[in-house]
C-alpha cells in the first residue's frame, strides 16, 4: 500500500533501502526513545527490519520525502506491547527531520487508514516519559492522555523505562477530522 500527503509519501519498506533506515535511525537520541530496536544499531538491524514481514495485526510503512525522495523515518500500527484488544501507532524521525510537522501529517494518514479501512475502533499510544515531544505529536493527532504510565522494555538502554500511556477513538478522530474541514 502506498500513501500520499502534502509534502511525504508513505510505502512498505523494500530491501534496498536498509542503507537509508540505518542512516536515518542510527542515532542514539532517536534509538533510545523506541523500545524494540538495540544499541548501538548496526547496518545488519535495518536489514533484518526492512526483510522482516510484519506479523503484527497492522502496517507499516517508511517516509520519504516528496520532491527529493530523502527518507524521513518510519511509521506505522500493529499489535505490540499489550494494549488489550488496542493496536498501537509508532513512529520515528530521522534527527533532520525533527519539528517540521512531518510525523503529525504522516500520523494523520496512517490514522485514517487504520480506522477507515483496517476498521479499528481505537489505537494506542506512548511516549517515554523523557521524550515529550512525542506526547506533542500524539496530542497534535487527537490523542488524549489516559492518566496511566506504565512501564515498557526499551532494547536500547536495556532497561524498563515510563510510557504515558494515550488513547484515540475513531469517533473521536471522525470528530476531529470534521472540525479541521470547517476549518479549512
Amino acid at each position: 500500500m502506498f500513501m500520499r500527503t502534502d509534502r511525504l509519501y508513505l510505502r512498505p519498506a523494500w530491501a534496498e533501502d536498509a542503507g537509508a533506515v540505518f542512516g536515518g535511525i542510527a542515532d542514539w537520541d532517536i534509538v533510545r526513545n523506541l523500545a524494540r530496536a538495540p544499541w548501538p544499531y548496526e547496518p545488519r538491524h535495518a536489514e533484518e527490519w526492512v526483510a522482516a514481514e510484519p506479523d503484527d495485526g497492522g502496517a507499516r510503512f517508511l517516509m520519504f520525502r516528496r520532491g527529493d525522495d530523502a527518507l524521513v523515518g518510519s511509521i506505522g500500527f500493529g499489535y505490540w506491547f499489550g494494549h488489550g484488544n488496542d493496536p498501537e501507532i509508532g513512529y520515528w524521525l530521522a534527527r533532520p527531520f525533527w519539528g517540521q510537522g512531518l510525523a503529525v501529517e504522516a500520523g494523520r494518514a496512517v490514522l485514517e487508514l487504520a480506522f477507515e479501512t483496517y476498521r479499528y475502533a481505537r489505537i494506542a499510544a506512548g511516549h517515554f516519559v523523557d521524550n515529550p515531544n512525542s506526547g506533542s505529536v500524539l496530542r497534535k493527532l487527537g490523542f488524549a492522555a489516559t492518566g496511566e504510565i506504565k512501564p515498557y522494555a526499551c532494547a536500547a538502554r536495556g532497561t524498563e523505562v515510563d510510557s504515558v500511556e494515550y488513547l484515540l477513538t475513531a469517533q473521536e478522530w471522525r470528530a476531529g477530522r470534521q472540525l479541521l474541514r470547517k476549518a479549512a
